[in-house]
């Protein structure tokens, strides 16, 4: 009985220290409702239907206002969240996406090699609807998939400083 008491104990402290070190290095993200975030758009592997976002130079950017707040103390790997475009995308003298126009976003946790955890959060466009056409894409906040942090800040709310956030190292005002 004192050999299974023992058994059981070391296996508690053992699963109790796995789970403290899984989750203490990832970089929180904390995005309030109304913030501009920039948004790098990626080259799609497989574009269906060749429409005119596809034929958008990778790393072209997207403003977008978020329209609901993310926190990744509490918001689920895999959430969706709702945005609209800040400004109009426009190529060669042509309106591509309208101002106003619907974007939809994942809140994901991914795969990092360069963080000691492996892990990093982030935010992802997966499509925009502007005029009753719905566009899939693909953009981030970085530019380029690789594990390398933002280039920008983002600016919240008409582009205050106190409201600045950065994906990987936000200010101790956008913490709880």
């Amino acid at each position: 009985m004192r050999r299974l008491t023992l058994a059981v104990v070391c296996y508690l402290t053992l699963m109790t220290g796995a789970v403290w070190g899984q989750a203490s290095g990832i970089k929180p993200i904390h995005v309030p409702a109304g913030t501009i975030l920039t948004f790098y758009l990626h080259t799609r592997l497989n574009p269906t239907n060749g429409n005119a976002i596809d034929l958008l130079p990778k790393g072209t950017v997207l403003n977008i206002k978020v329209m609901d707040s993310i926190d990744s103390d509490l918001t689920r790997d895999g959430a969706e969240f709702r945005g609209l475009v800040v400004s109009p995308l426009v190529s060669k003298d042509e309106v591509v996406i309208h101002a106003d126009a619907e974007v939809r976003g994942l809140f994901a946790l991914l795969r990092s090699r360069s963080h000691p955890d492996g892990f990093r959060y982030e935010l992802l466009l997966t499509g925009i609807t502007d005029g009753g056409k719905i566009f899939q894409l693909t953009a981030s906040l970085n530019p380029s998939f690789l594990d390398s942090p933002p280039q920008e800040t983002a600016k919240s709310n008409g582009g205050s400083n106190s409201g600045e956030t950065d994906k990987n190292n936000p200010p101790s005002s956008a913490h709880k």
